[in-house]
């Protein structure tokens, strides 16, 4: 296409200048089309007045006139339109939340990821209302990146089913498909982004690393909910819901896991993970 524009281009100078080096007017004012090449290899015709001296004794027609520029603006239309003008798309990320459908399991430590993602999409205004894979999902942008949201509706331990059908039908590469879920080995309301690594023993990431074929290639944003008290059961624990006290500090927490999001979208993992992992605590604010 650029051999097709030059080519284009310097035809209609060349015909302009044999047009009108044929012409008695000592002086003229002609339309002369010029072009310069970006960096983005697109061809941009500039419309120019230029002086031309004719030394010759023929005379320069109305319609020569009318021939040759319709010839100059064909070119550069044929070369315009041969140049590509197409963006390149930016990707779509999908952001999953770990949880347990049902009443039961609202606001529970185990649900933390469904609260985050429920967080993001009234945060982005992206409705969550309709059933997809498996899923509660959503489709919006955040900062004019094009998301999925999705919450998986198959119980915690077989997340992968919904997860892994999502992305494999849409195409979405692994290092872009974000998961949030709790973690008791982080301090409670502790927030920790990593771009890959295992399941920690979480059986929701477990069934997600399965239908992944076993890779752990993706980034994962995780919540600490802190550990069980005493002897308490850690599955017990898991099921059990906030204090007043703990849903502040969660609250608080979920408006850094959205900044994070969007810094992640917009300027990478590094970047995010640097802001996430430096993040203070509501307790340490105050």
């Amino acid at each position: 296409m650029r051999v097709s524009a030059a080519f284009s281009t310097t035809t209609a100078a060349a015909a302009l200048r044999l047009l009108f080096s044929s012409c008695d007017h000592p002086k003229t004012l002609i339309p002369f089309y010029s072009w310069t090449r970006h960096t983005s290899t697109l061809t941009q015709f500039t419309p120019r007045l230029r002086m031309v001296h004719n030394t010759h004794n023929n005379d320069l027609s109305p319609s020569s006139v009318s021939a040759a520029a319709s010839f100059s603006s064909s070119a550069a239309a044929s070369a315009s339109a041969a140049a590509p003008t197409d963006k390149p798309k930016t990707q779509t990320w999908l952001i999953v939340g770990l949880g347990n459908p049902g009443k039961r399991y609202n606001g529970t430590r185990h649900n933390v990821g469904f609260e985050m993602v429920d967080y993001i999409a009234q945060a982005e205004g992206i409705s969550m209302g309709s059933i997809s894979f498996k899923a509660l999902f959503g489709k919006g942008h955040i900062a004019n990146v094009p998301v999925m949201l999705a919450k998986p509706q198959t119980f915690m331990n077989a997340s992968g089913e919904s997860v892994g059908a999502i992305a494999s039908y849409y195409r979405i590469p692994l290092a872009q498909v974000l998961v949030i879920f709790d973690d008791m080995d982080l301090p409670f309301a502790k927030l920790r982004l990593l771009p890959k690594g295992g399941h920690g023993g979480h059986n929701g990431m477990k069934n997600i690393i399965n239908h992944f074929k076993g890779s752990r290639d993706f980034p994962r944003l995780r919540i600490g909910i802190g550990r069980p008290p005493g002897k308490m059961d850690p599955m017990n624990f898991v099921m059990r819901p906030f204090t007043k006290q703990e849903r502040e500090e969660l609250d608080f927490t979920f408006q850094t896991g959205l900044e994070a999001v969007r810094i992640l979208l917009l300027e990478g993992i590094n970047r995010s993970a640097t802001f996430v992992n430096s993040a203070k605590s509501l307790e340490q604010l105050q």
